[in-house]
């Protein structure tokens, strides 16, 4: 069953272009591992907010792909970024009017 992690990460004030050039880094492994899907945005009502949407084969591989040298690495080099503001959702994904089912 597709896994989706929908969240916001807060950005050091004028911090926010840095870290979604860091977060938009091509990433071969991520979808070695079974990322579906990895889009990161911004909103100029929330200068200092980064959304990131991620779907994933499974929840199990949303958790392996934290496990990866090269995910420890990425999240190591953002954290400098990074305001300690988080928030989101995750869900299983139970159907969808554009792929006829789940």
């Amino acid at each position: 069953m597709t896994f989706a992690n929908a969240g916001t990460l807060g950005a050091l004030p004028g911090r926010r272009d840095e870290l979604v050039a860091h977060l938009t880094r091509p990433s071969t492994a991520l979808a070695e591992v079974g990322c579906l899907l990895y889009e990161v945005g911004v909103s100029e009502e929330h200068p200092d907010t980064v959304f990131v949407v991620e779907l994933w084969t499974s929840a199990e591989a949303h958790r392996a792909s934290l496990e990866l040298p090269e995910v420890q690495e990425s999240i190591a080099a953002a954290r400098p970024l990074l305001s300690g503001e988080f928030g989101g959702f995750r869900f299983d994904v139970v159907g969808s009017p554009l792929r006829g089912g789940a």
